[in-house]
């Protein structure tokens, strides 16, 4: 009798390479290339994972988890940065399934202190407020058209307010922050604009107060604890610190004023937008049960259609999309990057991929065409696309 735990991994299954059309020799490289870039001091170490027709066919690491530290092991943590959203996404949108929340809502419905905004703009050197042309939507807030900017997407005047307010500190309170916030002016007037920024961190906050819960807890509900994602969370609890891994540097982080999430209790501002840390087997089973249509293992956390809606293009023909966030030949969903030409991008894909990243190089995407999903987990901060880049690449030659 065949043991069926032998062929599974993270509690998925797994099958060869060449059984579910993937080239052996193509991902081989995929390794050489990784071993080459340590080799280069471009990163510490590299987890990787690729999953074709629901098994998981290839999943290897390289290097060190830390800077002269062990060898990357299978169960590392990493700060996933920006990869936190798809994540609050999903859990955001279980409330608009349960009828508690919709995307068509103003943000001052939940949050008052969002309801007058003003827009921020530049004349001759001075900075000038205009009142925003109409209120922020929760929608807005899925899709980056809120106006809300990060302070490093930039330097304008408006983004020098945001960097000088400090919001993206994990040590104030969450309400104080996301008030302080309000209190400054938008960056871009609502729905004009893929503007990348705090649009996911002041989302978590409406989370909360539909919830009752703190973020962390409501994600725990609704997404982290049903699918066993049990290494995932905005802090990393002493037993487990050993397992985390570190970057060469954080100067360019420390630079940009972002937030290491070195945190080993709750933290007062559980950040929606960039908070949480995971490991490469819990965001796989965070990537089936999206290839599963929102179940996984019996258990459904979102209707396959919902799922469908956030995987498609939301930003239409009249915003916008010359952000540097948002890559060429791509629109955005709800909390993913989606393909919508098979051109203009600098990598080989598929339209109607889905993707997204996080400023320490963590990344992944998953293309329905290819019945494909790909994870790359590193931390490489001072030159985070370059990895994600090759990998891509040598990914989509190994698709047979």
């Amino acid at each position: 009798m065949t043991n069926p735990a032998a062929n599974r991994l993270f509690g998925l299954p797994t099958a060869p390479a060449q059984e579910v059309g993937l080239s052996a020799p193509a991902l081989a490289r995929i390794g050489e290339t990784m071993t080459r870039e340590i080799a280069e001091r471009r990163m510490p170490g590299v987890s990787l994972l690729i999953s074709r027709r629901g098994k998981i066919a290839y999943s290897e690491r390289f290097g060190a988890l830390r800077p002269g530290g062990p060898a990357m092991p299978q169960d590392a943590i990493f700060r996933i940065y920006s990869m936190t959203k798809p994540i609050v996404a999903v859990a955001a949108m279980t409330l608009v399934e349960e009828g508690r929340l919709l995307l068509g809502d103003p943000l001052s419905k939940y949050l008052p202190a969002f309801a007058a905004m003003k827009v921020g703009v530049e004349r001759g050197g001075a900075l000038e407020l205009t009142p925003a042309r109409r209120p922020i939507l929760i929608h807005d807030l899925f899709r980056h058209t809120s106006g809300l900017t990060y302070s490093f997407a930039g330097g304008s005047a408006v983004q020098r307010l945001v960097a000088q307010a400090d919001i993206v500190n994990i040590s104030h309170p969450i309400a104080e922050q996301i008030d302080r916030l309000a209190a400054l002016p938008l960056q871009r007037h609502p729905g004009e604009a893929f503007e990348y920024g705090l649009s996911f961190d002041v989302l978590g906050r409406v989370l909360e107060v539909v919830s009752g819960l703190r973020l962390g807890e409501f994600l725990h509900r609704r997404v982290l604890a049903p699918l066993g994602m049990t290494d995932t969370g905005f802090f990393t609890p002493a037993e487990k610190r050993a397992r985390l891994a570190e970057p060469f540097s954080y100067e360019t982080l420390r630079a940009n004023k972002i937030d290491l999430i070195d945190g080993s209790a709750t933290p007062p501002f559980e950040m929606a937008g960039s908070g949480l840390v995971s490991t490469i087997g819990d965001f796989a089973r965070f990537l089936a049960m999206i290839e599963g249509g929102g179940a996984l293992e019996g258990v459904r956390i979102l209707g396959a259609r919902t799922l469908a809606f956030m995987t498609s293009d939301q930003l239409g023909p009249d915003v916008d999309r010359s952000n540097p966030f948002l890559v060429p030949g791509h629109g955005h969903g709800l909390g993913f990057a989606v393909r919508i030409a098979p051109g203009l991008a600098p990598t080989a894909g598929s339209v109607g991929e889905f993707a997204w990243g996080g400023v320490a190089g963590t990344a992944f995407w998953v293309s329905p065409r290819d019945e494909l999903s790909a994870i790359l987990m590193l931390h490489a901060p001072e030159d985070y696309l370059r990895p994600r880049l090759l990998y891509r690449n040598m990914v989509n030659a190994a698709i047979l």
